[in-house]
């Protein structure tokens, strides 16, 4: 048989996981500098890090987890998955003292589940400092 019998069983199929992989490709996530330092070291995978953050929907504003609230910063390597991929991402090249409000898609966050007070399908802002990178002082300049 040829290809082309099938294809129109296959095409409601393909079409949507073309489409979704577009839009997944269309999706990044955006970073605005709010405040950067000079420094001789910055965050590379495989670094541990501690960072402060404060995490809102885009869609109100609502804030749906803080480490400021804490009072203690999130520890975890970067990029080796421990995170959302938009954390893995947007925290790289980071100084220690670096301040970066990040804007993650669905496609870099949680995607189409829901997670806690996030509801499926939510774009993430967050406000996040580099509080430090083990094994590295801060570069007095």
């Amino acid at each position: 048989m040829h290809l082309l019998t099938f294809l129109p069983l296959l095409l409601p199929i393909l079409l949507p996981l073309t489409t979704t992989a577009a839009a997944a490709a269309a999706a990044e996530v955006t970073t605005e500098y709010t405040v950067t330092n000079e420094c001789t070291r910055k965050t590379t995978r495989g670094d541990k890090i501690d960072v402060h953050y404060s995490g809102t929907l885009q869609s109100d504003g609502s804030k749906f987890d803080s480490s400021y609230d804490r009072g203690t910063p999130l520890s975890f390597v970067v990029g080796q998955g421990q995170v959302i991929k938009g954390w893995d991402e947007g925290l790289l090249d980071m100084c220690i003292g670096d301040k970066r409000v990040l804007t993650i898609p669905p496609e870099f966050g949680y995607g189409s589940r829901a997670m806690g007070p996030i509801p499926a399908g939510s774009t993430l802002v967050f406000e996040t400092e580099l509080m430090g990178i083990k094994g590295v002082t801060k570069d007095e300049l």
